[in-house]
């Protein structure tokens, strides 16, 4: 076996500067623009939030020169070229459609929707506009990933035939409300499976078969689930999910002559070893990127050069991927008998 390639992804640092408007900011809004600040050339111009006085002090932490009481206001701001949508998911599609519609470029935090209806709806939208929209899953960005990308897309393992996934993190009870409600979209899959299903998606392709149990809580959104889906050529991933309990938060890619493990969480910045048919270490990358959420940063970058470039979608994570995990999740959630209001 070949060594592992070298990830082939621009240094963040080079991607142009754009101006970015921040749109809600949280605790994924705060690591972002964390990100931005120490490790791009990237601007925050503006904050939009419903409370003017946190917009205020968030961009005065960050540096931005306005701070918006209404997200109106933010998308219709002349001086910001693409906004960050990074609110809960059950806000997305109202929020990205309103970006959207004031002509605005934008990278909208994972889950993409609710669902696929929703995520449909946007992705039509930005395409009748013209516009750049990109799912901020973090991940598919990363360094790491592209080595994963280089590894399948060469064989460098033979034919993938398994591909396994999971992320449990202790959220429910006594984590966040949202997790637990259904009007907010909670469950631990539009949060936390996402990550899994998008990543066997990424190595396996479209999904032929899905299979799914899982518990649900009292309140009727899912505790945990485990996922079986098979690709065309009869690939398995074998998907984990829980906000029960923490998991190891690894994965790996199986195939004839040999496999992929990537650390934990496989999501974020993690090693990456290939072992050859016989189990033997063949080469490993230890963290081929930044320190924790300071991944964030590449997502950003690749928003900022296609838009720079006049692309309406990112070729590393194209809009129809998007599609295809948000149609699965809505698959998965149909044989577990969860529904959001107004579904």
């Amino acid at each position: 076996m070949t060594a592992l390639p070298t990830p082939r992804t621009p240094d963040p640092m080079d991607a142009p500067a754009v101006r970015w408007g921040i749109l809600a900011p949280g605790w994924i809004a705060r690591l972002f623009c964390t990100a931005l600040r120490q490790g791009t050339k990237q601007e925050i111009v503006a904050i939009g939030s419903r409370d003017h006085g946190r917009a205020r002090a968030f961009a005065d932490e960050f540096g931005a020169g306005s701070a918006y009481g209404s997200y109106e206001e933010l998308v219709n701001d002349p001086q910001v070229d693409i906004i960050y949508v990074a609110s809960p998911h059950s806000e997305h599609h109202r929020q990205t459609r309103l970006a959207l519609e004031a002509g605005k470029p934008v990278l909208v935090e994972k889950a993409f929707t609710r669902n696929a209806a929703e995520a449909h709806d946007l992705v039509n939208l930005a395409r009748a506009k013209n516009l750049l929209l990109i799912e901020a899953m973090w991940a598919r960005f990363l360094p790491h990933y592209d080595v994963i990308r280089q590894v399948v897309e060469n064989g460098l393992i033979g034919d993938v035939t398994a591909v396994f996934a999971d992320h449990g993190q202790p959220l429910y009870p006594g984590g966040p409300e949202r997790l637990a409600s259904p009007a907010l979209a909670g469950g631990a899959l539009l949060d936390l499976g996402v990550y899994p299903m998008s990543f066997a998606e990424f190595v396996l392709g479209p999904f032929s078969t899905i299979t799914t149990t899982g518990t649900l809580t009292d309140q009727g959104v899912d505790s945990q689930e485990a996922i079986t889906v098979t690709n065309a050529a009869g690939a398995q991933g074998i998907l984990h999910a829980s906000m029960l309990a923490r998991s190891a938060c690894t994965a790996s890619v199986c195939g004839t002559t040999g496999r992929l493990d990537i650390g934990g969480p496989f999501y974020g910045p993690a090693w990456i070893r290939m072992y050859d048919r016989d189990d033997v270490l063949v080469d490993q990358h230890e963290k081929v990127t930044d320190e924790g959420h300071m991944g964030l940063r590449y997502q950003a970058a690749e928003a900022a050069r296609c838009l720079a470039a006049g692309q309406t979608e990112s070729s590393v994570f194209p809009l129809d991927a998007t599609i295809r995990v948000m149609e699965a999740m809505d698959e998965v959630r149909a044989q577990l008998g969860v529904r959001y209001p107004g579904e």
